[in-house]
C-alpha cells in the first residue's frame, strides 16, 4: 500500500481488501491552492484531527472484523484524502462506485446494473456539507449509501434531490432552531449573522434568520456572507477582514452568529483578538469545539463565545488505540502521517511546549510528535458519529444478510441498493445512543451546548458543556446561567432590552436600526409586561398614570344628588304645585270675569301644558334612558306650542272684543274660534314631532372622553330639533306682536301687557339657550335644557297667570262686572270718545 501525496492526479488513499467495501472520503488537508486561472492543484493546511478520524473508522472496522459481528464475512475499507475540494471528492468518489467487474470502466450505469456491484457499497463522508452534496450526486447514480458525520446542511435532507443520502449528525435545520432557542432563552435582542458563500453558510444563515423572526423583539441586525476564496488569507481576505471589524465595531449585536467552515474562523476570531472587539460569539458545529482556537493567546479579548454540537461521546477504546501506536497496524495514510510527522518512541520530544501545535517546523527539523500530543488532538464529536455510521452500515447488513452470532442466511451478492433499504430502515442502541433515521434520512440526535472558559487552567477544560438541546425543541441551560443572562436590562452598547410595565420598546434612529429605548406609553395605552408594545385601552377604559393598567371609566351624567340638578328639581316640584294650586284657584273662580278674561276654559289647557313642561323638566336628570330622552324636548315643544295656542287664542277674543273698525273686526271674527286656533297652531307643532318621535328618536348615546363616559340623550335629528324649536319662537313673536298692539286697548287685568313680558323673556331665555348649549360640554348640558324649559314655563306662570290670581285672591273688588265696564267707560272718556250710559 503506497502512500500518495493528495494533487491533482495523485490522491492520498488506503485501502484494504475485503467481502464488503466501506468507503471513506475526509479532508485531510482543508485548502487547496486551485485558482481563477487552470493549472496544476496540490493541497495544503494538514489536519491531525482528520487524520484520527480516518484512522477511527479503521480502527472501527477492524474491531467489527476482530469482533466478529458479521460472521464469515470481512469488512474492508477504501479511503481518500478529498482536501476539501468538490472536484477531488468527486473524482474520489467516482473511483469508490465504479463496478468492480470492469473496473476501466467509465460508465455509471450499466445496462443490468441492478446485478452489476461497485466496488465500494457505502461511503462515509464526506465532512464539509458543500462537498458532501456533491458527493451525494454522484454515489446516488449507482444507489450507493452515503453517511455523512458532519454535513448538516438542511438541504441534504431533501430526499428527492439526495435520495440515498443519511448521516449521524442533527440538520442545520435543528442546529438553527437551537441557536434560536438560545438567543430567547438569554434574551438576547440583536443578533448578526456570518456566514460563508457555500451550502453550509448560505442554508444555515437562511434557516436562522427563519426562525429568529419569528420571536418577538428580537432584530437581525446585519448578515455578512464571506466569499468562497476568503481561507485563501490574500488581499482580498485582508479587505474582508478590514469590513468584518467596521461592521461589529458599529454593531449594537449581542451576539453574532457564525456558519462557515473553521479555516474562514481562525481568521475572523484572530482579527477578533487584534481588534479586541470583545463580543459575544455563538459557534455552529464546525468550530465549537476547535481547540485551537479555544487556547490561542488572548482569547479572552475576542469575547466569550457560546456553541453547539452533536452530542459527544468518545469511540469505545480508540485512544488506547492511538496511545498504543495504533497496535502496531499499518495503512497508507498511517505511513504517510508518519512520514512527514514521526512518533516519538519514548521519551517526549524537547521544547514541545504546551500548545502542542502542528507547524511546518516539526516536518522541516525531523522532530518527533509526543503521542499524547498527536492524542490530544481528538474530537469526542465527529469521531463518534463516524464510529455511529460504521455501525448503522455493519447493522444494516446484518439485517439485509439475517446475521446471528454464528453465520449469515446469505451471500454477499446483493446490490448497493438492498443495503441502502435496510439500512435506513435501522433502530438501535450503540453505547446508550438510541438511532435511528427519520423519512428526510436525520437522526434524533440533540446537540451539546458549549461554552468557552478562557481561563480553564488545561486545555481539555477550556470548552465546557453547559447544556442541551432536543429536536423537539427542549433545550436545558443551568438556571443560574439563565437568570445572569436575562437580567441584563441595558446592554453595553446603550441599548435597552426591557422596559418598565407601563413602556415599550422603540427603535431609537435608522442608523442604529436594532436599538431600542423605552418610550412610555400613549395616553390610553398601556402595557402590562416589560418592553410589550403598547395596546389602546377599551372604549369604556382609561390608562393608569403609571400606563400599566386600563382603569374602568366613571359613567357621568346629571345625577340626581348633584347640587344643580337638585335645585332644578325643588323649582320643578315647586312649579308643578304652584300649576295645581293655580289650577284650583281658576276652578273656584272660573264664573269670574277675570278668568274668562284670559280665555276662560282655555286657561285650564294652559294650566294643563305648564305642568306638562314643569313634569318633562324632571326628565333631565339621572341616568338618561330610552324613555326619558324620547319625552324630553320633543314632548316639551309640543306641550309648549299647546300653551302659546291658548294664548294666542286669548289675544284673538281680546282683539275682536275691542275692535270697532267693522272691516277688521268681521275678519278676526272668522278666526275667532278658539279651539280651532289651538287645534291649528298645536297641530302644526304635532306634525313635526311625531315625525321626529318615529323616525329619528331621541335616544342615550355614550361618548368617550379620557376618563369618563358621557352620558346624554342624543336629539336624533339636529333637522328636527331646530324645527321645534323655531316654530315655538315663531308662535311666542307672534304672541308678542299681537300682544304689544293690544296694550293700547282698554284692559282692566292687563293681560296683553303681562303676556308680551312673558313672551319676551321666553324669546331671551331661547337666544341665549342655543349659544351656551352649542358651547357647553358635559353632564351640565342636560341641565341648561332643564333650566331653559323651567324658565319659559314660569314666564307664562308668574308674569300671565299668577297677577290674576292675585286679584281673584287680594283684589275681588275688580274682579266684578261692574268694575270692568266702569273701567272701559274711564278709559274711552280720557280719549274723548262719548260712551252710552
Amino acid at each position: 500500500m503506497a502512500a500518495l501525496t493528495s494533487e491533482e492526479n495523485t490522491l492520498l488513499n488506503a485501502y484494504l481488501p475485503g467481502d464488503i467495501i466501506i468507503g471513506g472520503l475526509f479532508p485531510l488537508h482543508l485548502q487547496t491552492n486551485r485558482t481563477a486561472t487552470p493549472g496544476p492543484v496540490s493541497c495544503s493546511h494538514y489536519s491531525y484531527q482528520m487524520f484520527l478520524q480516518t484512522q477511527a473508522m479503521i480502527y472501527a472496522i477492524g474491531e467489527v472484523n476482530r469482533r466478529e459481528l458479521l460472521p464469515n464475512i470481512t469488512l474492508g475499507y477504501h479511503i481518500y484524502d478529498t482536501c476539501a475540494d468538490v472536484t477531488f471528492a468527486i473524482r474520489a468518489a467516482l473511483e469508490l462506485v465504479k463496478y468492480s467487474s470492469d473496473p476501466e470502466r467509465c460508465s455509471l450505469l450499466p445496462p443490468n446494473a441492478s446485478s452489476v456491484r461497485p466496488e465500494v457499497m457505502a461511503v462515509i463522508g464526506e465532512r464539509f456539507s458543500e462537498v458532501s452534496i456533491a458527493v451525494s450526486r454522484t454515489v446516488t447514480l449507482s444507489s450507493v449509501t452515503q453517511i455523512s458525520y458532519a454535513s448538516t446542511s438542511e438541504l441534504l435532507s431533501r430526499k428527492l434531490k439526495f435520495p440515498t443520502f443519511l448521516r449521524t449528525i442533527s440538520s442545520d435545520e435543528y442546529q438553527t432552531k437551537a441557536i434560536a432557542e438560545l438567543v430567547k432563552l438569554f434574551n438576547w435582542k440583536t443578533v448578526a449573522i456570518i456566514a460563508s458563500d457555500d451550502e453550509y453558510g448560505k442554508y444555515g444563515a437562511d434557516r436562522l434568520l427563519h426562525y429568529l423572526g419569528s420571536i418577538k423583539d428580537v432584530c437581525v441586525e446585519f448578515i455578512d456572507v464571506l466569499p468562497g476564496d476568503f481561507s485563501k488569507n490574500n488581499s482580498k481576505t485582508h479587505k474582508r477582514l478590514a469590513a468584518f471589524v467596521e461592521n461589529v465595531n458599529k454593531s449594537t449585536a449581542e451576539a453574532i452568529v457564525i456558519f462557515t467552515k473553521g479555516s474562514n474562523v481562525a481568521l475572523l476570531i484572530e482579527a477578533a483578538i487584534k481588534n479586541q472587539l470583545n463580543r459575544t460569539w455563538i459557534a455552529s458545529d464546525t468550530w465549537s469545539t476547535a481547540t485551537r482556537l479555544a487556547t490561542l493567546p488572548a482569547i479572552e479579548t475576542a469575547g466569550r463565545v457560546f456553541g453547539f454540537n452533536s452530542k459527544r461521546n468518545a469511540v469505545p477504546g480508540f485512544h488506547d488505540y492511538v496511545m498504543s501506536m495504533f497496535n502496531g497496524t499499518t495503512n497508507a495514510i498511517l505511513e504517510h502521517h508518519l512520514t512527514q510527522y514521526p512518533l516519538c518512541s519514548n521519551e517526549p520530544p524537547k521544547d514541545k511546549g504546551d500548545t502542542c501545535t502542528l507547524t511546518n517546523t516539526i516536518q522541516e527539523t525531523g522532530q518527533c510528535v509526543d503521542l499524547k500530543c498527536l492524542a490530544s488532538h481528538m474530537d469526542e464529536d465527529e469521531s463518534y458519529n463516524l464510529y455511529l455510521a460504521v455501525q448503522v452500515i455493519v447493522e444494516g447488513i446484518r439485517r439485509l444478510l439475517e446475521c446471528d452470532h454464528q453465520k449469515c442466511q446469505r451471500h454477499t451478492n446483493f446490490t448497493a441498493l438492498e443495503l441502502f433499504m435496510e439500512i435506513k430502515k435501522v433502530n438501535f442502541t450503540v453505547d446508550k445512543t438510541h438511532l435511528f433515521f427519520d423519512i428526510n434520512g436525520d437522526p434524533s440526535l440533540g446537540y451539546d451546548i458549549l461554552h468557552w472558559d478562557t481561563a480553564a487552567e488545561t486545555q481539555r477544560d477550556v470548552i465546557k458543556i453547559i447544556g442541551e438541546y432536543w429536536p423537539n425543541g427542549k433545550i436545558v441551560v443551568p438556571q443560574d446561567i439563565v437568570q445572569k443572562m436575562q437580567s441584563v436590562k441595558l446592554t453595553a452598547y446603550n441599548c435597552s432590552k426591557t422596559c418598565e410595565p407601563g413602556q415599550e420598546l422603540k427603535k431609537q434612529n435608522a442608523q442604529l436600526q436594532c436599538c431600542s429605548d423605552c418610550v412610555p406609553c400613549a395616553e390610553g395605552e398601556y402595557s402590562t409586561r416589560e418592553g410589550v408594545e403598547c395596546k389602546r385601552c377599551k372604549d369604556d377604559e382609561y390608562s393608569s398614570p403609571q400606563r400599566n393598567e386600563c382603569l374602568k371609566k366613571k359613567v357621568d351624567f346629571l345625577a340626581w344628588s348633584d347640587p344643580f340638578a337638585i335645585m332644578l328639581s325643588f323649582l320643578e316640584a315647586f312649579g308643578i304645585v304652584l300649576t295645581l294650586a293655580f289650577a284650583a284657584l281658576f276652578a273656584l273662580n272660573r264664573g269670574t270675569p277675570i278668568v274668562k278674561a284670559v280665555g276662560g276654559y282655555l286657561c285650564f289647557l294652559e294650566l294643563f301644558s305648564l305642568l306638562t313642561c314643569f313634569c318633562l323638566a324632571l326628565s333631565f336628570a339621572g341616568e338618561p334612558t330610552a324613555a326619558s330622552c324620547m319625552i324630553g324636548m320633543p314632548l316639551f315643544g309640543m306641550a309648549f306650542s299647546l300653551c302659546i295656542a291658548c294664548i294666542l287664542a286669548n289675544l284673538l277674543q281680546i282683539l275682536v272684543g275691542f275692535r270697532f273698525d267693522l272691516k277688521t273686526k268681521s275678519c278676526l271674527n272668522k278666526v275667532n274660534q278658539p279651539l280651532a286656533v289651538v287645534a291649528a297652531v298645536s297641530g302644526i307643532q304635532l306634525a313635526v314631532c311625531v315625525p321626529w318621535l318615529c323616525l329619528y328618536p331621541p335616544s342615550p348615546k355614550p361618548k368617550s372622553l379620557a376618563k369618563t363616559v358621557l352620558l346624554q340623550c342624543h336629539k336624533g335629528s339636529t333637522e328636527f330639533f331646530i324645527a321645534m324649536l323655531a316654530y315655538n319662537a315663531l308662535l311666542a313673536l307672534i304672541c308678542f306682536l299681537f300682544a304689544f298692539k293690544g296694550k293700547q286697548l282698554p284692559d282692566l287685568y292687563k293681560n296683553a301687557s303681562l303676556i308680551s313680558v312673558s313672551m319676551l323673556l321666553y324669546l331671551i331665555v331661547w337666544i341665549l339657550f342655543i349659544p351656551i348649549y352649542i358651547n357647553l360640554f358635559g353632564a351640565y348640558k342636560q341641565a341648561i335644557e332643564s333650566a331653559a324649559i323651567l324658565i319659559s314655563s314660569y314666564s307664562i306662570l308668574c308674569c300671565h297667570l299668577a297677577p290674576k290670581c292675585y286679584v281673584m285672591v287680594f283684589k275681588k273688588e275688580i274682579n266684578d262686572e261692574k268694575a270692568i265696564v266702569e273701567y272701559i267707560r274711564k278709559h274711552y272718556e280720557r280719549k274723548g270718545v262719548s260712551v252710552v250710559q
